[in-house]
């Protein structure tokens, strides 16, 4: 498996971003680590092993990056503003900084000529980075398969909500977008996943509050209900990558 690593100033965020490329050509996915986690956590974990047949034979390239939770969701006792406006700063570095690295990529290496769409990946708290992701920008993501999260800001910030807040807790925007939105056609283009357990570790409620959002909305993601074995863990994450990956790639490039 060809990899490339990378560091770079961010002018965005202000200091040096890390990340690492796995594949050769196909379609770019973004995987986003797990809460307070690194760009090497794709590998070290087992995921890359999981990807390896989509990322050896050219159909997906994964491009793994930095959280900044640590400074964000998981910095309990910092001020909550800044907090929410450190993490909307990343936000932005992920789509203005790392989407048209990763489009420029994907057009050099596969030979394409164009705006290539992106797959964005999560699981845990990185399901709720996702996710905002794929929401906030189908313009930029036309995939999403988000995996064990919790969809509200509640679980960072507790009671604390500002603007930025709220673009990033779907429980609260979701309800509230116009039946007639212009992205819910976009989503209803896209495919996308998320999927929960109901076992240990597991907070299924939070999808469920998800779900019956999006559906008042017509908004046609598919929401899948795993068991009451399924626990909030790397191992039922791998199984739940190669069950649902072959359908979000169908059809798509590569």
């Amino acid at each position: 498996m060809k990899t490339t690593y990378l560091k770079d100033y961010s002018p965005t965020l202000g200091r040096d971003m890390e990340c690492k490329i796995y594949g050769h050509a196909g379609k770019p996915v973004l995987f986003i680590p797990c809460q307070d986690g690194r760009f090497y956590d794709f590998e070290n974990f087992g995921m890359a092993d999981v990807w390896s047949p989509w990322i050896e034979s050219g159909q997906v390239m994964v491009f793994a990056i930095d959280t900044m939770d640590k400074e964000t969701w998981s910095n309990q006792w910092g001020d909550p503003r800044w907090r929410s406006e450190r993490h909307e700063q990343w936000m932005g570095y992920i789509t203005d900084e790392m989407v048209p690295f990763m489009r420029s990529v994907a057009n050099e290496w596969n030979g394409w000529d164009g705006y290539p769409g992106i797959l964005v990946f999560g699981a845990s708290l990185a399901a709720l980075h996702a996710t905002n992701l794929f929401l906030r920008r189908p313009d930029l993501f036309d995939g999403l398969l988000a995996l064990s999260g919790i969809y509200t800001a509640e679980y960072g910030f507790g009671t604390y909500m500002d603007d930025l807040l709220y673009l990033n807790s779907p429980v609260h925007y979701v309800p509230n977008m116009p039946e007639d939105h212009p992205y819910i056609e976009l989503y209803n283009q896209k495919k996308a996943v998320i999927c929960v357990g109901q076992g240990p570790w597991e907070v299924p409620a939070s999808t469920r509050q998800l779900d019956a959002a999006l559906k008042s909305k017509g908004i046609n993601i598919w929401v899948d209900y795993w068991g009451y074995d399924c626990a909030h863990d790397w191992d039922w994450w791998f199984r739940q990558v190669d069950y649902f990956l072959p359908f979000l790639l169908e059809d798509g490039e590569g």
